[in-house]
């Protein structure tokens, strides 16, 4: 929502939630389990250093079996799913922007 808000403001913002409200994309819920393996992901990477945000994304990525996300963020260079796998990153703001009007 953060990078939303700086393309867009509230109006793009407003788009994203009803694409959620409307089912077209979902927030993923976390379980004990995940939180547990951000915890991992947190200290294992303690010295880049890796926040909350970007563990829930690499979890996410492993447990929905994801290997392409969309950050800005340089340190996912560094971050490996299943402690193996590199990322792809996508970071083409004009297809985000577009996707979200």
């Amino acid at each position: 929502m953060y990078l939303v808000h700086q393309i867009g403001g509230w109006s793009l913002q407003r788009n994203l939630w009803e694409y959620i409200e409307e089912g077209f994309l979902q927030i993923h819920p976390t379980h004990e389990a995940e939180q547990k393996r951000m915890k991992q992901l947190m200290e294992q990477y303690r010295d880049t250093p890796m926040d909350l945000a970007d563990a829930s994304l690499v979890t996410a990525a492993e447990v929905l079996h994801l290997s392409r996300i969309f950050t800005l963020d340089s340190d996912f260079y560094v971050y490996r799913i299943n402690d193996a796998t590199r990322l792809t990153l996508f970071r083409n703001l004009v297809l985000v922007a577009d996707f979200c009007r």
